[in-house]
């Protein structure tokens, strides 16, 4: 009967395939350690014709020994020709990277927006001023209709600018009127049913 692989152990670097694997395996059996060094630098060398890529400038073959050694789980007792990794620099973990797991109230405009909006209620009132919140509230209600397209509203955008500036950017829905978008991500499922049919 055929033994499958997933009655074998599990391979260390399943990249380099079984046969690579049991002749890491015999090499460990051999007991004279001048011959069990020749067989691993022998296996070594087939690595490194098999897997040209691993093989470093000038044909330094670094990256092999260390892949023999933990291929056989750093129980080979040998005259390596470099020094290989270790088994405590393998099972050494990184430091995880810290996220910033703050929660958004406005996620869907996005947070230099909602810097922007900061940034433009400090400044002094001037026609720049009202120019850039006038833009600012187009993209917010251009990003709501992608997003919510019942909901985008002016008054909608102009009540999130206050909230977002703490009361310091009030728009008068009488004197601002903001532009009509279109969500066409609707618009083009439907021609693409249209079209299906």
């Amino acid at each position: 009967m055929i033994p499958y692989n997933v009655s074998e152990p599990k391979l260390a670097l399943p990249e380099y395939g079984r046969n690579i694997q049991r002749m890491i395996d015999h090499c460990l059996t051999i007991e004279d350690r001048e011959e069990r060094t020749r067989c691993a630098h022998t296996i070594a060398d087939v690595m490194a014709r098999l897997f040209p890529s691993i093989v470093g400038e000038g044909g330094d073959l670094r990256k092999i020994w260390d892949h023999i050694n933990i291929m056989s789980d750093f129980r080979l007792d040998i005259d390596f020709p470099c020094e290989v990794i270790r088994k405590e620099e393998l099972a050494r973990t990184t430091e995880k990277i810290p996220y910033n797991n703050q929660f958004y109230k406005y996620r869907l405009y996005g947070k230099n927006l909602q810097t922007m909006i900061h940034n433009v209620a400090d400044m002094e009132n001037c026609v720049e001023k009202d120019q850039l919140i006038f833009l600012l509230a187009n993209q917010m209600k251009k990003l709501l209709v992608t997003s919510n397209p019942e909901n985008a509203t002016d008054s909608r955008v102009f009540a999130d600018i206050a909230e977002m500036s703490d009361g310091r950017i009030i728009i008068d829905p009488a004197t601002y009127r903001l532009n009509d978008y279109i969500d066409n991500s609707t618009s083009a499922t439907k021609n693409k049913k249209k079209k299906n049919k």
